[in-house]
């Protein structure tokens, strides 16, 4: 059950194209992670240009106003997992979208099944709802 956080630059796209965003993203996250059809948990946030700065810590990366920012909250995934993501998304993005690799930035962070409710203040995972 990921959870991405999508962040983008406002304005830069058309609504057609942030779902198109959220369904690469989500194409991508199947493929890699091997998630069920329909384990679809997605949040899209527009910032004003000077509300984003993500700077390359000197690795020479130099992006643009197109950036998009991945971030997923997942169960522990393999580095193997993660790595298959971040080149599969990359290849995705620049090939369906025209993206610069430069401008896509991927972040995992790592949860538990205790970490979860669904909603009615359950924890499905731990209840045998899931």
């Amino acid at each position: 059950m990921p959870l991405m956080r999508i962040d983008l630059i406002k304005g830069r796209r058309t609504p057609e194209q942030i779902k198109q965003v959220m369904q690469i993203a989500y194409d991508v996250t199947r493929d890699t992670f091997g998630v069920p059809e329909d384990d679809r948990f997605q949040v899209v946030t527009q910032h004003e240009p000077y509300e984003m700065c993500l700077l390359d810590a000197g690795l020479g990366i130099e992006r643009t106003d197109d950036v998009i920012l991945i971030q997923i909250l997942s169960t522990p995934r393999t580095t193997g997992q993660k790595k298959a993501y971040a080149k599969a998304a990359v290849e995705a993005f620049q090939r369906e979208m025209n993206l610069r690799p430069e401008d896509l930035m991927i972040v995992f962070a790592n949860n538990h099944a205790e970490d979860f409710s669904f909603g009615l203040g359950k924890h499905q995972f731990l209840d045998g709802g899931l």
